[in-house]
């Protein structure tokens, strides 16, 4: 399904990531090639870890000395503020935000580096399916930088596939005026329950799962939890799932397989779709009927800052959602390494995590994946969420499958017919 250098690559990649970061030796992707780090499509990724234990101090002197404006491709709006906040921090030096969708940040990348005019300094991006490591990253185009202080504040498990910046989370939101007790459901498969006229139970509204890869990355990730969904259906109906999705329609998929199940009920269901998160809350406020919308976690500002009547619900078995990271990069070959890096270093808060780099993005719905700080705007931190971390390499080799799987199967649908 995947190329096969993309394999080998993942392959190496993952033969060489270590143990995170631990206090002199941090985790680096260490793959041989090219030293100049692009030369066409057989370029790999080669990094230059000597940066890891520089402080804050030594890096800004070195970006001083660079000179140059400190560009930033970024998928959030939040990072200009960051950017202005840095510049008052650092005197001399000029960060600038661009904020691009990841496709066209990662193309301008390419572009630029192939053109010999690198302009991008610094990339922000998501990667739950593993595009980037596992596709974009070999190629040669980004470096990692892993500082070792703010490493050894990481899990281990989160460092395997980049520098972590901050997780976001996706629950389904009910409203709290239809069910002023909490939440209508504590588990996944009463969501795609059906009455006995066949009509679903709850009026689901959702962005079209084939059309979002963060919803397939989730629903891949069930895939791969498949046993877990299979004892949760039996926990709550009492006996053993009965599959009736026909997996000979598609190559590569498994029978009897709890998670494909579920992503084929979803799919013969009545489902509206909403691609933007707020409208999907606005949904659910809004409806008159039993309804679930699922949406990012940092949609419930809108329960304040609009007053609707939202929540998460939080609790929901087998786990209530995965957890969706971001990821930093440096680019290689910007005349401003050193400048990067400090920007990285400030946008992680710091040393001690309490930088005001951060702030911007410490809004209720967000979380840092730091152990020693807490965004006290959650009603609970990351570990508390129940929120899995997915399997990026499993994730990537059966992406495409889950997506033909969930476009054949939506196509056969009554109500999309």
């Amino acid at each position: 399904m995947k190329k096969a250098i993309s394999v080998i690559l993942a392959v190496i990649l993952c033969a060489t990531l270590f143990a995170a970061c631990q206090k002199k030796e941090t985790p680096v992707a260490d793959v041989p090639g090219d030293s100049d780090g692009v030369s066409g499509e057989n370029a790999t990724a080669a990094n230059d870890d000597s940066w890891n234990d520089m402080t804050d101090e030594e890096l800004y002197e070195l970006a001083k000395a660079e000179g140059g404006e400190i560009n930033v491709y970024t998928i959030s709006s939040r990072m200009q503020t960051t950017c202005d906040s840095f510049n008052e921090v650092y005197p001399g030096l000029n960060a600038v935000a661009t904020n691009l969708d990841q496709t066209e940040a990662t193309a301008k990348i390419r572009t630029e580096a192939e053109s010999g005019n690198i302009t991008a300094d610094v990339l922000q991006c998501k990667d739950g399916a593993g595009e980037i490591y596992y596709d974009f990253y070999p190629l040669g185009y980004l470096e990692t930088f892993y500082p070792s202080d703010i490493c050894s504040h990481i899990s281990p498990e989160l460092l395997k596939y980049g520098m972590p910046f901050y997780t976001g989370l996706n629950f389904w939101y009910y409203n709290t005026d239809q069910y002023p007790d909490g939440a209508p459901v504590d588990n996944w498969w009463q969501i795609i329950e059906k009455d006995d006229a066949g009509n679903n139970k709850f009026n689901i509204i959702c962005a079209n799962v084939g059309s979002d890869d963060t919803y397939i990355t989730f629903y891949a990730n069930v895939i791969l939890n498949a046993d877990k969904f299979a004892e949760a259906y039996e926990e709550l109906y009492g006996e053993p799932i009965e599959y009736t999705y026909d997996a000979s329609k598609l190559p590569n998929i498994p029978e009897n397989n709890a998670g494909y199940e579920f992503l084929y009920r979803l799919s013969q269901c009545k489902l509206t779709f909403i691609s933007d998160g707020d409208d999907i809350c606005d949904a659910v406020q809004g409806s008159s009927v039993p309804t679930l919308g699922l949406s990012s976690a940092g949609k419930i500002t809108n329960r304040d800052d609009n007053g609707w009547p939202i929540a998460w619900v939080t609790k929901l078995a087998p786990f209530p959602n995965m957890m969706n990271t971001n990821y930093l990069y440096v680019v290689k070959g910007t005349d401003n390494p050193a400048g990067a890096r400090l920007f990285i270093r400030y946008l992680m808060g710091g040393a001690d995590g309490t930088g005001d780099g951060f702030k911007p993005f410490t809004k209720e719905g967000n979380w840092s994946i730091r152990d020693d700080v807490t965004n006290e705007k959650n009603p609970f931190d990351l570990a508390e969420s129940g929120a899995v971390s997915g399997d990026m390499e499993q994730i990537h080799e059966i992406f495409l499958d889950v997506k033909d799987f969930w476009d054949y199967w939506l196509g056969t649908s009554p109500y999309t017919k």
